[in-house]
């Protein structure tokens, strides 16, 4: 009987646990057919939710993002092993093109706007998947302004004219024209002053829970990141060394000693820290 009470709950707790909007598998990235770049690289998305990929420059953050939007072979890259699924179907095989059009894109690092295009001209072009639908293009670029009132006063402006924080907000701006359901933010931070890196991140925060859309977030600034995430990866060389919901890694020792600055101006190399160590396991 109390085997039978047991089964009952976990599967209740099963059925209350909705499937993860993104979920990537074991997956290994090749540069030019040799250079291995992910080892056995594995996180969830769960759907509605905010999830950080943090790590420092070099650590594998934008390759992770470049293979779920399928943006590897443009650069000699490609995924060797592993796979990729959006809303539980396989998308490693599918066109860039085409898994916007299912709901999940990418803005990319560095802030790329058509800078000879004015603001305007460049949210219409997050709107190319969708056709003729103007009405509803005219009405999602209201709805974009709303989040960022200050690309409606630049509205007409070319885009290689504005600030980079503007130039930020119009990148992230296009890409809700496409409607998605997800978003791979690229270090949106980049470059950006500190208000302007909390105003991004609010908006992103509001995006989320206004509009339902997930996010992926690639960040070094792991403090930031962490505030606004609800679960983090930690990536080191090309794998995933810790994983954990955010609260957990903010009070992590290790993550304070190499990324929060908790090392009272004594830092330390990775190998001196007997944590960090035990977990080289996960890098041999």
């Amino acid at each position: 009987m109390d085997q039978s009470v047991e089964k009952t709950e976990t599967s209740e707790v099963a059925a209350e646990t909705p499937p993860p909007i993104l979920s990537v598998n074991n997956i290994e990235v090749i540069y030019n057919h040799v250079i291995l770049v992910l080892k056995g690289v594995s996180l969830d998305v769960p759907k509605g939710g905010i999830v950080a990929l943090l790590g420092a420059n070099g650590a594998g953050k934008t390759t992770t993002l470049k293979a779920i939007s399928n943006l590897l072979n443009a650069e000699r890259g490609e995924v060797t092993k592993g796979s990729i699924n959006f809303e539980g179907a396989e998308v490693h095989a599918l066109s860039p093109n085409d898994l916007v059009k299912r709901g999940c894109i990418q803005v990319m690092e560095g802030r790329h706007c058509f800078e000879h295009l004015t603001v305007e001209e460049n949210l219409l072009t997050g709107a190319y998947t969708r056709g003729s639908d103007r009405k509803g293009v005219r009405s999602d670029i209201e709805m974009v302004y709303g989040y960022f009132p200050r690309l409606k006063e630049r509205r007409t402006s070319l885009a290689g004219y504005i600030s980079g924080g503007e130039q930020q907000m119009c990148a992230i701006g296009r890409a809700l024209m496409s409607r998605p359901k997800m978003m791979l933010l690229d270090e949106p931070s980049m470059g950006l002053a500190p208000q302007l890196v909390e105003e991004i991140f609010e908006i992103t925060k509001r995006l989320n829970e206004e509009q339902g859309v997930s996010v992926l977030l690639a960040e070094q600034n792991v403090n930031m990141a962490l505030r606004y995430a609800q679960f983090g990866y930690i990536l080191e060389n090309g794998r995933v060394v810790l994983d954990g919901e955010a609260a957990t890694l903010r009070e992590n020792e290790d993550v304070k000693e190499f990324y929060l600055g908790g090392s009272g101006g004594n830092r330390k190399s990775f190998r001196d820290v007997k944590h960090y160590k035990r977990r080289k396991r996960w890098l041999a």
